[in-house]
């Protein structure tokens, strides 16, 4: 394939496509006879985009669940039209999924609210966090098994409340994991051509259903799959990379300290790195002093890193550590978190430029669904550091538009670390816009993608 016209490292260059990388670059190239060419016109051509943390499966389901959190559910009345209008829609027995709940839209829901909203048809409904359904009772009839199950009850009665127990409930509803195909698609017509799976439950049932979607067509991105010890045997294969082990820290509920040491250990001696949730100081500082303790490997991480004060920092930098961050949190929680988060921490949230100076490797990413999974817009939201209303969150935190892109072109095995010089001979993974980098960097969140390659295959645009 020959691209015409692309606007690259501020030039206008013809590039030649073959066997899956760069053959050639240079001006005026001519098209070899029956050759595809494409006119960038100009536009800007990038490395192809990377998200480093997102959640596949969850962000397929997502797409086909009801919004049940701000904005698109304000307050308790607008959630409760909101599930109605879905129930009114699906035929009879069928499960009801929502999705993105937060306590600012109805309090602290429970199976009573649920059922005055939906009474008959079997509903669940995920708060944002990720770690917690909300079942009515149509839903707990079908679920329920024993006082030994893992549904919160008080008084011997389930309260609709199921903590970290998504396997679990996906045995009990017997449901099929969603297809990856239109999810894949949309996130390749943004320019994405590689993705970190980063469930802390993925398993060697869950590395199955990646590799057979990807050899179906379906799964059109590279992959790098974290999840428990279960992939330690794992090795990788064309497309399809063994991430790192998961740790899934929560504050009140901390696993034991020589034991989580233990598994960081083994999962190093198994030659893999390890990475941390972290979404608070207690989170953080518990991760920080078990890797101080067990040791650090090269590709250890952490993931959020959503509150990072000066002396945490430094440590992380100490433990030479990767960061994978979500800036777009910024613009789509950012009126919760100066709300919610104490002052004394809200410089500290989802920092950016501080990890930069201080030499952090650095890489975005987009928790989707738990957030937004258009790259562009957690690009924008890098730069401005501004929440939906416009109020300025961390504004020393911000990023150029360059920097910003960067958090989102380093490879997949290597985040943070910049993105692969496009030149004769590198992978053909890219990302063509429809207009040149001096344009788009002005307006990020409006930025369109003309085309991407993985490989060398076109996989979204003519």
């Amino acid at each position: 394939m020959l691209i015409r016209c692309a606007e690259l490292d501020g030039l206008r260059m013809d590039l030649r496509l073959r066997e899956g990388r760069i053959a050639e670059i240079a001006e005026g190239l001519p098209a070899l006879p029956g050759e595809d060419v494409i006119d960038a016109a100009g536009g800007a051509l990038l490395s192809g985009l990377k998200d480093h943390h997102l959640h596949l499966h969850a962000l397929a389901a997502a797409r086909a669940s009801v919004d049940c959190g701000p904005p698109a559910a304000a307050d308790a009345e607008a959630l409760a039209q909101a599930l109605r209008r879905a129930d009114g829609k699906l035929p009879p027995g069928q499960w009801l999924r929502g999705i993105g709940y937060h306590e600012s839209v109805a309090g602290d829901l429970d199976r009573h609210w649920l059922d005055a909203v939906v009474p008959e048809r079997p509903l669940r409904l995920q708060h944002r966090s990720g770690r917690l359904w909300l079942l009515n009772s149509a839903a707990l009839a079908l679920v329920e098994q024993s006082a030994d199950d893992p549904l919160e009850r008080r008084d011997g009665r389930a309260t609709g409340r199921l903590y970290d127990a998504d396997a679990w409930l996906r045995t009990r509803i017997g449901g099929r994991r969603p297809v990856l195909g239109e999810v894949s698609r949309w996130l390749a017509s943004r320019g994405v051509t590689g993705l970190c799976d980063t469930s802390h439950d993925n398993d060697t049932a869950a590395w199955s259903v990646f590799a057979e979607a990807q050899q179906r067509g379906e799964l059109l991105q590279s992959l790098r799959v974290m999840g428990s010890a279960a992939l330690d045997a794992f090795s990788g294969m064309p497309g399809l990379q063994r991430g790192e082990r998961k740790f899934h820290l929560h504050d009140h509920e901390l696993p034991d300290f020589d034991a989580l040491c233990a598994d960081i250990r083994a999962a190093h001696a198994a030659d893999r790195g390890v990475a941390f949730h972290c979404v608070s100081r207690v989170d953080l500082a518990f991760a920080l002093a078990a890797l101080q303790e067990a040791g650090v490997r090269g590709g250890d991480r952490i993931e959020h890193a959503s509150v990072c004060p000066p002396e945490f920092l430094e440590q992380v930098g100490e433990l030479d550590l990767t960061v994978v961050t979500q800036p777009g949190f910024i613009a789509t929680r950012g009126e919760a978190y100066l709300r919610d988060v104490e002052e004394f921490d809200r410089p500290w949230l989802y920092r950016l430029r501080g990890f930069l100076d201080r030499g952090i490797r650095l890489a975005g990413s987009s928790d989707a669904p738990y957030g937004d999974a258009d790259p562009w817009a957690a690009m924008d939201a890098a730069v401005r550091r501004r929440t939906a209303s416009g109020q300025s969150v961390a504004g020393m935190e911000s990023l150029t538009p360059e920097q910003a892109l960067a958090l989102f072109t380093s490879p997949l095995e290597e985040p943070g670390s910049g993105a692969p010089k496009l030149e004769v001979g590198a992978v053909a993974d890219l990302c063509l816009l429809t207009q040149p980098w001096g344009v788009a960097r002005n307006a990020l969140a409006q930025v369109e993608v003309r085309a991407c390659w993985r490989d060398g295959r076109l996989i979204s645009g003519t």
